[in-house]
């Protein structure tokens, strides 16, 4: 365990030395936190205006919003996809950073000493893992709590209700570092086999996709997320995390990366 800890110290003050892993870490958490709040502030003047609108909330919305104002329920509906968007930070931090430790690494002539140690793939895996997934889940809370509370002020109880229901609740923190650990074991598995940060970092992203298809499919009122798909995107999501892990330690071949990886 010394082991793997030290791994993930070197790992922090190492990794935030790049710009682009900084800019990645701190500014899209505030993007995301200012999006939703600014949307709120844009809209509290057009409560008139929705609520004129002759067509029922169901017609568009379905049960999402069943008792509740046109103006309400339109809230609830932009909000439920703001939410989602946390959900993409926990694997949009973690591979920028997990691709990083190593292709950067190896490209500072770093990486070797650590692979010419005694220290195991899993153990080095571990800890590549933990350093990526921890500051990831630690700012998705962080943006998270500061967007519930900015929201308290601006919406009406029932609506902030529907802000935390348990099915949110579950979305980013339990299947968001889900997320994670999937988005850091698929990093780590490309960022092994390819010799360009920037490479290693795009193929990471394709991760990020399904959660785009999501936000789009609510967006458009194609799919309506509620507590059943969250359910099963959290069990589908932690059956490709083990196998994924499973395969990102069998790919990591630490002997060719010290002889043949140029």
């Amino acid at each position: 365990m010394e082991k793997v800890k030290t791994i993930v110290l070197k790992e922090w003050a190492e990794v935030f030395k790049n710009r682009m892993v900084l800019f990645t870490v701190a500014f899209l958490p505030l993007l995301f936190t200012a999006m939703p709040l600014i949307t709120l502030v844009a809209t509290a003047n057009l409560e008139g205006d929705i609520s004129g609108v002759d067509s029922p909330p169901d017609e568009f919305f379905g049960d999402l919003c069943i008792e509740l104002s046109e103006f309400d329920c339109t809230q609830v509906y932009l909000l439920n996809i703001y939410t989602l968007m946390f959900m993409m930070l926990p694997v949009i931090i973690p591979a920028s950073i997990a691709s990083y430790s190593i292709v950067g690494e190896k490209t500072a002539r770093s990486l070797e000493p650590i692979l010419a140690t005694p220290i195991t793939v899993l153990e080095l895996v571990t800890a590549k893992a933990i350093a990526a997934i921890i500051p990831a889940i630690v700012v998705t809370w962080i943006a998270f709590g500061a967007y519930v509370i900015g929201a308290w002020f601006m919406v009406t109880e029932t609506i902030f209700g529907y802000l935390v229901a348990p099915m949110w609740l579950i979305a980013v923190f339990i299947v968001g570092p889900l997320l994670a650990l999937m988005a850091v074991s698929a990093a780590i598995m490309i960022s092994s086999r390819v010799s360009d940060p920037r490479v290693a970092e795009q193929l990471s992203a394709i991760v990020v996709l399904p959660l785009l298809m999501l936000i789009i499919g609510q967006s458009v009122g194609f799919i309506l997320i509620d507590r059943r798909v969250i359910v099963l995107m959290g069990v589908v999501v932690a059956v490709l995390d083990a196998g994924l892990l499973y395969l990102s330690v069998r790919v990591f071949q630490r002997e060719t990366i010290l002889t043949r990886w140029k």
